[in-house]
């Protein structure tokens, strides 16, 4: 009877192979106490498929057998992979003899055992049997991991892309690999025993190794970094690399040094500082990469007594190119500028693009520094030509500030607020001219920032205030509404113009900050007006060109209207005739939302700007605003009498509301009356209001529906 293969029970596993059934049962009896599994074949044949289908630690093996004997089982298994040193134990009926014996152990058995077997001597040989061969499994398996982990050594130092060497205390080399001596152009065998320090450039000035840091962090076993080391290599090249030294276990009397080359990473290092002070688009260089040339151009102007002078430039027209031809078209005219001003350039002069449409140029060794002002002119002179992009002709001009060293200032900072400073006289006094840098233009500038520093801080004070001028229909004298107005009292200036400080907004974009206070502050004087005046008051509020620029002005006057429980159309938004022509397309998308949503649309200052009648056609509007300029003169000039008669027949034509601003005399007003003027605000019917008076006004001014009806 053959015992079946046990599947789950663990433990080693012996292999009893008799043909007889009585002697498989007795050794199953003598073997069944012990920590192992015992099997049984009854043939050769059969217990070699036992070994090929399961792990056997042990085969005690019958000498005669039919068919297949011992010696043959035992000789198959030492020829197979698999069972080539499983322990065999040949047991055997006969008497030992000399040959049999020698047999069984040619045959690579272990021992060699007669039946009948004593049992306690059996489970003896078996258990050292069993220890031995799990030992010899165990040296096995851990010769194999070693083999695979010197494998994977090898392999790792072979193909590791930092050089490895070790060096020993005498600081020779005992290992490179592949790296290493590709890094330094050479073989192995060229380092192995060789000096480290001759290959480390600077090392041959050290006295001694034993003295070198390298020994010194050695000796405290501790590791040793060295960030911009050079190693010479075969052909005699410095390379540049970051060398690692750590210190080997004791017993190995040596150290580890990892070289990794920093060819490329200095390359890159030299490539983004190239990059981090050129411009990308014109090649010059950039603002980081101009201050730092003038900086080193003033330390050694200092030492040679040389004078300079910084050119501010700012292109004029070239915001208007950008608009209208878009970005793309405008960065080929920044380049061809930059070519252009490049021509005009010394071989050692210096230029840069500070960024937009704004370039400096520093113009060293100056005998007198009119000798910038030939240059200033020679720019303007070529800036001004025409260029054709995109099918188009357009022309540039240019505005330059110059300011001289050491007359205009000693640092970089100083040199450019000067050069920047003259510019803007420059833009100021025409355009397409240069100005040289003086104090009474530094007085100027001081003034203007401490303006706009007063802005800045009225703004985060609280300190302006909404003012309401009301605007009454002219034929019975009803209140149509007001015009909310911004004003500034200055705590030490008093009350400053608003055509000072509103350009000043709009430069600065503070007008953004200060714009939703506007709106949020009229709105809510208009959700309290109309408890006194019903819903049909009219609150409007002025837009400056950047205002009206602003991609969510539209959701920023829904949100207000929803909070304030306003109609749209009680809000009328004051829009100048500039800000429209700006972008066509624009002001129409822009108008179009805003109409949508519901508001009014009235243009400010009609008649001042491009008074071009063709987008009266094309644009969705309510309301013209005849300027004050024309109101004014309007009784003395049969020009302006003409102007604003036009004005008011054109807006009967397109059923648009007109309103006459600055009306402030009785014969103005009766002469708008007679003309069929229907709406006017003005000193006549009341100055600004403050907040607190607005409640006052009467509901209808009496006076003007006392006068004669309008001869149209």
């Amino acid at each position: 009877m053959e015992c079946p293969l046990p599947q789950t029970e663990q433990g080693p596993v012996l292999l009893v192979v008799d043909d007889r059934q009585e002697n498989l049962f007795a050794m199953q009896a003598v073997l069944e106490v012990g920590n192992w599994r015992v099997i049984t074949a009854a043939s050769g044949e059969r217990a070699l498929q036992y070994l090929l289908d399961e792990t056997v630690d042990l085969v005690l093996l019958d000498v005669q057998m039919p068919i297949m004997d011992g010696f043959e089982v035992a000789r198959i298994m030492r020829s197979n992979l698999r069972t080539r040193f499983t322990p065999i134990i040949f047991v055997s009926a006969e008497a030992h003899s000399y040959e049999s014996v020698l047999r069984g152990y040619a045959t690579g058995a272990v021992d060699y055992l007669l039946k009948p077997v004593d049992p306690n001597i059996l489970r003896h040989k078996v258990r050292s049997l069993l220890d031995h061969e799990r030992n010899r499994r165990e040296l096995l398996q851990a010769t194999q991991q070693l083999e695979l982990a010197k494998s994977f050594s090898d392999s790792l130092l072979d193909n590791a892309a930092e050089g490895i060497l070790t060096v020993n205390e005498q600081g020779r080399v005992t290992f490179a690999n592949a790296a290493i001596a590709r890094m330094l152009r050479c073989s192995v065998s060229d380092l192995v025993h060789a000096n480290f320090l001759d290959f480390l450039e600077g090392g041959s000035g050290l006295d001694d190794w034993q003295t070198s840091p390298f020994m010194e962090h050695y000796d405290r076993r501790e590791t040793y970094r060295l960030h911009d080391a050079r190693l010479r290599t075969n052909r005699g090249d410095s390379l540049p690399v970051a060398l690692s030294c750590a210190p080997l276990p004791r017993m190995q009397r040596a150290m580890v040094i990892i070289a990794l080359d920093m060819s490329r990473m200095r390359e890159l290092q030299d490539q983004l500082e190239s990059q981090a002070v050129t411009d990308a688009l014109t090649g010059l260089l950039n603002r980081r990469g101009f201050n730092q040339t003038l900086e080193a151009a003033l330390a050694r102007s200092g030492r040679n007594g040389k004078r300079m002078a910084v050119l501010y430039i700012d292109l004029d027209g070239f915001k208007r190119i950008n608009d209208s031809l878009g970005h793309e078209a405008g960065d080929r005219v920044l380049c061809i500028v930059a070519e252009q001003l490049k021509s005009c350039m010394r071989p050692y002069d210096i230029l840069a693009r500070m960024g937009g449409d704004e370039f400096t140029a520093l113009l060293d060794s100056l005998e007198h520094p009119e000798d910038a002002a030939r240059v200033a002119e020679k720019l303007l002179e070529l800036l001004a030509t025409v260029h054709r992009i995109d099918g188009m002709e357009v022309s540039l001009g240019a505005s330059i500030g110059i300011a001289s060293y050491p007359d205009c200032g000693h640092t970089v900072d100083g040199l450019l607020r000067s050069a920047d400073i003259a510019m803007y006289e420059a833009k100021r006094g025409g355009r397409q001219q240069y100005r040289f840098f003086s104090p009474e233009m530094n007085g100027r500038a001081r003034s203007r920032l401490m303006l706009e520093e007063s802005v800045r801080n009225a703004i985060d004070n609280k300190d302006f205030v909404l003012a309401y001028q009301p605007q009454v229909y002219l034929r019975d004298g009803r209140l149509r509404g007001f015009e909310a107005l911004l004003r500034w009292e200055h705590t030490v200036a008093g009350k400053v113009s608003p055509s000072v400080f509103i350009p000043l907004l709009e430069e600065t974009r503070l007008i953004n900050r200060i714009g939703d206070w506007i709106f949020r502050e009229g709105a809510t004087k208009l959700q309290s007006l109309q408890e006194i005046y019903g819903d049909e008051l009219l609150l409007s509020i002025n837009l400056s060109p950047v205002q009206f620029g602003m991609p969510q002005l539209t959701e920023s006057l829904r949100q207000i209207i929803e909070t304030h429980q306003l109609r749209p159309e009680q809000l009328e938004i004051e829009v100048t005739e500039s800000a429209l022509m700006h972008d066509i397309d624009y002001t129409r998308a822009q108008l179009s939302q805003l109409r949508a949503l519901g508001v009014r649309i009235a243009v400010d200052d009609f008649g001042t700007g491009y008074s071009s009648l063709a987008y009266l056609r094309h644009f969705e509007l309510d309301t013209l605003k005849i300027d004050q300029l024309f109101i004014a003169n309007m009784l003395d000039s049969s020009r302006d009498a003409a102007i604003v008669s036009t004005i008011l027949e054109l807006g009967r034509n397109l059923d648009l509301e007109v309103i006459a601003e600055g009306v402030e005399t009785l014969e103005q007003r009766d002469w708008l009356l007679e003309h069929g003027c229907e709406i006017m605000q003005g000193f006549l019917v009341s100055r600004p209001l403050s907040a607190e008076l607005t409640g006052r006004f009467p509901q209808q001014v009496d006076w003007i529906s006392r006068r004669p009806e309008p001869t149209l």
